[in-house]
């Protein structure tokens, strides 16, 4: 029973570090402020966009290739 108890205190002690590491490195980390959350998320937007299209142009050329050769 005692070692089990120690391993509940010993993953306790880990969680215990792991979030005050977690918590030190979230201090260091450079926040966008809103201008910049902003920009980047238009820049995103626009790119999930082109992909999506680039995406759609590929499959409906595919499926017309695809339609041509069946027929």
């Amino acid at each position: 029973m005692a070692a089990q108890d120690l391993a509940v205190q010993t993953t306790k002690g880990r969680w215990k570090k792991f979030l005050r590491e977690v918590k030190g490195e979230l201090k260091k980390v450079s926040w966008p402020n809103r201008t910049e959350l902003a920009s980047y998320t238009g820049v995103v937007f626009v790119s999930v966009v082109v992909v999506a299209v680039v995406i759609w142009v590929i499959d409906a050329s595919f499926n017309q290739i695809l339609r041509a050769i069946i027929k």
